[in-house]
This record gives structure tokens, C-alpha cells and sequence, in this order.
């Protein structure tokens, strides 16, 4: 039986639900209510002020698609919090891989 990861960092109190990938593998996928997100997006925020704001619109480099900041999503894996993209489950893009908004032009 597999050692389970180290825990990096607490986990979130959310519940969690198990995720495909387009790739086959399973991911935990933290649930978030709509009222909570913000708080969310700033504290597992990884880089210098300003964070985005909610309705901000961004693109995601792998998915090659824009998306409305409001609709990232958390994963916990390798024992860690991970901000990503609403496309990561397709296409594996998180919070270092987004663009301002004309990075496709």
C-alpha cells in the first residue's frame, strides 16, 4: 500500500470530491461556495498584490482559453493546496500559467 503524501500545508475546511482527468488519473477537488471564494483566491494566492479580482477575466496558456477568475478551482494534492484554472482537469493549467487576457492575440 502507497505511503500517503507528506502534509506541505493544512487542508482547507471544505469537503471534497474525487475528479477524472482527461488523462484518467483522479484528483480531490476542494467544493467551494460561491460566498467564500474570494477569501480563498487571496489567501492560496501565490504571487505579489494585486490578486484578481473575481470578475476579472484571464487566460489559461494550456488550455488556450480565457476564463472569469471567479471560476478557478482548488485541488489538494502531493499534501498541498492547489489554485488552478477551471480547465485544469483537461488541459493541467494552475495559477502560474495565467495570462492577461490578450496573451492569444
Amino acid at each position: 500500500m502507497p505511503k500517503p503524501a507528506e502534509e506541505l500545508e493544512p487542508r482547507l475546511d471544505y469537503p471534497t470530491q474525487m475528479v477524472r482527468t482527461e488523462g484518467g488519473r483522479e484528483i480531490e477537488e476542494y467544493i467551494i461556495p460561491v460566498a467564500d471564494k474570494a477569501a480563498v483566491l487571496k489567501r492560496l494566492y501565490p504571487f505579489k498584490p494585486p490578486v484578481p479580482a473575481l470578475d476579472e477575466v484571464l487566460y489559461d496558456i494550456h488550455a488556450e482559453k480565457k476564463f472569469t477568475v471567479r471560476d478557478f478551482r482548488v485541488t489538494r494534492e502531493g499534501g498541498m493546496n492547489m489554485l488552478v484554472s477551471p480547465f485544469y482537469f483537461e488541459s493541467g493549467g494552475s495559477v502560474i500559467d495565467w495570462a492577461p487576457p490578450d496573451w492569444d492575440d
